[in-house]
């Protein structure tokens, strides 16, 4: 007698007991779990999921053991793909696993990556389960209703810590999950299918000829070129920075934490480079003033480098203000809580002039300034200093103690030496003139070795 088919419409397949169905539509024994519509699996009275039918041999494993072998597909149970040197799962009907061509292909065209689950698209076009979040459009991941950015799929066993395990790891990429970087003592994530970490040159690269740094984003460019999210302000063609969509002159990325800074932030640090952030100079690290540290100098400001290893072949095409800098180690040396050459900021200003000083140290209502006057400013013209004068006052409106410091040969043929011991004193008598309050008038300026 010939077997019935399904009569569920347009089903091809064999009718299971007595209900005129095939297994798909509800024939056949199902599985007892309560709540539980599948198929009961073979001699057994549960579904696959609820360790129904033949299990994998393997110690340890609770998985199903595929077709006539005793292993689970992990444990390389069933068909194997074809390609030689591969050991991985052939898919569906084909002799090839999903990474060589196997199983269901995404219907998007041009599109040759594997359909994912009972859809005919592949990840990137939609296919298999999405993440249950309201307007998110990825893909939710193993038995989870939620992408990776929402919370899905495996998390990092490294307490405290949110962040999705890497491939078969239980730790995130920054605990030490997932594939590292083979180049030896690095301990950074290996990219994409390279076996090196971006630094080594790992992942994609950028495609302009003679460029060796990383592509950014789904583009095929480093930021420098043009690659990753750009900034959305009008007519900007620079990297956006963060979450924000602008670059970090239209306001992206973090920003400097010190109270009315607009300025961007470096590194982990959460300030700019004029308020402490960035890697310092481990020279001038402890001066009020320190510098940002420079790779091409070995972590060094540019000045410092050249002041500790003149004899270097970098520190001769190192330009310097060396009398200045030579005063700015004198006033370091004797006194605390100057600036050197940084410009002046008002709480919530937004102009685009800003005026800077030589040395500055702010006492009470009076700022002391030291000025150093390479050949006493002989070819500057005097109205532009009296305008200097008038925007110094505009910034700051109490008093003014200028010191005009002439270090280069004058009249009196006086050695730089002697010199800076004269500014040390004359320095010294106008802080203690500032602090008994004997200073009445709104601008002081005296002028050494004019």
């Amino acid at each position: 007698m010939p077997r019935k088919l399904c009569n569920e419409i347009d089903c091809g397949k064999f009718s299971q007991g007595g209900n005129g169905k095939c297994k798909a539509h509800g024939g056949g024994r199902r599985c007892s779990e309560i709540g539980c519509t599948k198929s009961a699996r073979e001699k057994s009275e549960k579904c696959v999921e609820h360790g129904g039918g033949r299990r994998c041999t393997e110690i340890g494993c609770t998985n199903q053991a595929e077709r006539k072998s005793e292993k689970c597909i992990r444990h390389k149970g069933g068909r194997r793909c074809t390609e030689i040197g591969c050991e991985k799962s052939a898919q569906g009907n084909t002799q090839k696993c999903k990474a060589h061509g196997g199983g269901r292909r995404c219907t998007e065209i041009g599109c040759t990556k594997s359909a994912r689950a009972k859809s005919e698209k592949c990840i990137e076009h939609g296919g298999g389960r999405r993440c249950t979040e309201i307007g998110c459009t990825k893909s939710a991941r193993e038995k989870s209703d939620k992408c990776k950015a929402h919370g899905g799929g495996l998390r990092c066993s490294e307490i405290g810590c949110t962040k999705s395990a890497e491939g078969k790891t239980q730790k995130c990429k920054a605990h030490g999950g997932g594939r590292r970087c083979s180049e030896i003592g690095c301990t950074k994530s290996a990219r994409e299918k390279s076996e090196k970490c971006v630094e080594h040159g790992g992942g994609r690269r950028c495609d302009e000829i003679g460029c060796t740094k990383s592509a950014q984003g789904k583009s095929d460019k480093c930021i420098y070129h043009g690659g990753g999210v750009r900034c959305s302000y009008p007519n900007c063609k620079f990297s956006a920075r963060g979450p924000s969509g602008k670059c970090v002159s239209h306001g992206g990325g973090v920003r400097c934490s010190y109270p009315n800074c607009k300025v961007g932030a470096i590194g982990p640090t959460g300030k700019c480079a004029r308020h402490g952030g960035g890697d310092r100079c481990p020279n001038c690290i402890d001066w009020i003033d320190s510098r940002t540290g420079c790779s091409k100098y070995d972590g060094y400001c540019a000045t410092c480098f050249k002041r500790i290893f003149p004899d270097d072949q970098r520190s001769k095409v190192i330009y310097t203000h060396t009398k200045e800098i030579m005063v700015r180690n004198a006033i370091n040396l004797n006194f605390e809580g100057f600036i050197h050459d940084t410009a002046l900021y008002t709480g919530n200003c937004d102009c685009t002039h800003r005026r800077r000083i030589d040395h500055r140290k702010l006492i009470g209502n009076t700022i002391l300034a030291v000025e150093t006057d390479e050949f006493g400013h002989r070819k500057y013209d005097q109205k532009d200093e009296e305008i200097r004068y008038d925007d110094l006052y505009m910034i700051h409106s109490g008093k003014w103690i200028f010191i005009r410091f002439n270090p280069d040969d004058n009249i009196s043929k006086t050695d730089i030496d002697d010199k800076i011991d004269k500014l040390i004193e004359t320095i010294e008598n106008c802080i203690l003139r500032i602090e008994n309050n004997e200073n009445t008038e709104l601008l002081e300026i005296y002028k050494l070795y004019y």
